[in-house]
């Protein structure tokens, strides 16, 4: 059995309807709910990007049984890893439990306002794997000092830490962040439905443990708006991680779409409301392995008749052909 999650995309919706929108994502019948942490939106049409955690700290108290996750918070750049490892202790009490840390290695396009700089990749994934091991050291309690390479950690404790610690998930994108992830992470997260970044979690410690994918679609009873509505906001989701990652501004991610189609947009990201055009966009995570998906509908101003079709027509179709 596939479990469907909810997308609260920050780069879309201002927090007030976010919070509104993962209520009735609840009501819906949704599994699970991830939220994006962005200080930028990807694009200029999406028009949004307030605090994740604030968000989610409101969500939290306004739901009572959809589990919550940061998808994905970086710890190595905005935020210092003693600082996440505050939040999400913070989160997992508001939540009684329902919250997980996602964490991922970063985009340029949030990391760069707090001025610096973007090293190499090398340069990113060891400052990752070093943020990932303060946090979990932290989350085991008493007083934690360390100096590493390039975090220095003086006699930090969480004094509010809940009876279980979040889960920790790891984005992954290749060989190395596997590596980590299966070692340091309890379960995994990718955005793409690569069967082999799951057989090598698998290799390197992860066997067993929870794996979340995500994809975007596009609902609406007009096909046309759908395929407008998703190029106009979301082009830039099939430049991939290693061209996303690096990109500094959402006018950066203009240039780099400028010639990226309706039609291409519509051959990647399911468009409509013809269930069988979704469930089958799903069936390669499946397929791949993933334990979870966390649909993201593109738009934030057309949430709740997506919400409303889910809870009629996507969820059953979805389950009748997953578990």
């Amino acid at each position: 059995m596939v479990q469907i999650g909810y997308t609260m995309m920050t780069e879309q919706a201002g927090p007030r309807d976010l919070v509104d929108h993962v209520v009735r994502a609840e009501e819906a019948g949704f599994d699970f709910s991830v939220t994006s942490d962005h200080y930028f939106p990807w694009l200029r049409a999406q028009g949004h990007s307030p605090y994740a955690w604030t968000v989610l700290g409101a969500a939290a108290q306004a739901t009572s049984r959809i589990p919550l996750m940061t998808y994905v918070t970086c710890p190595t750049f905005r935020y210092h890893p003693a600082v996440v490892a505050q939040k999400a202790a913070t989160m997992q009490l508001l939540s009684e439990g329902r919250f997980r840390l996602g964490l991922g290695a970063g985009e340029n396009l949030n990391e760069h306002v707090v001025g610096g700089g973007w090293p190499s990749v090398d340069v990113r994934h060891e400052m990752f794997e070093e943020a990932v091991e303060i946090i979990r050291a932290l989350f085991e309690g008493g007083h934690v000092t360390r100096h590493g390479t390039h975090y220095d950690v003086d006699s930090a404790r969480l004094w509010d830490l809940p009876d279980e610690p979040p889960p920790i998930g790891v984005a992954v994108s290749g060989e190395r962040s596997c590596a980590l992830a299966g070692r340091l992470a309890d379960l995994v997260i990718a955005t793409e439905p690569q069967a082999g970044l799951l057989e090598a979690f698998d290799r390197n410690g992860g066997e067993g443990k929870p794996r979340v994918g995500q994809l975007p679609i596009c609902h609406d009873a007009d096909r046309d708006t759908a395929v407008k509505r998703a190029h106009s906001q979301f082009r830039w989701f099939g430049n991939g991680w290693k061209v996303n990652s690096e990109l500094p501004h959402p006018d950066s991610f203009e240039a780099a779409t400028q010639f990226v189609t309706p039609d291409d947009v519509a051959a990647s990201i399911p468009c409509g409301d013809d269930p069988d055009d979704f469930v089958e966009a799903v069936r390669p995570y499946v397929e791949a392995g993933f334990t979870e998906v966390a649909l993201v509908q593109i738009g934030g101003d057309a949430q709740h008749a997506y919400l409303d079709w889910s809870e009629k027509t996507l969820l059953p179709a979805l389950r009748s052909a997953f578990g």
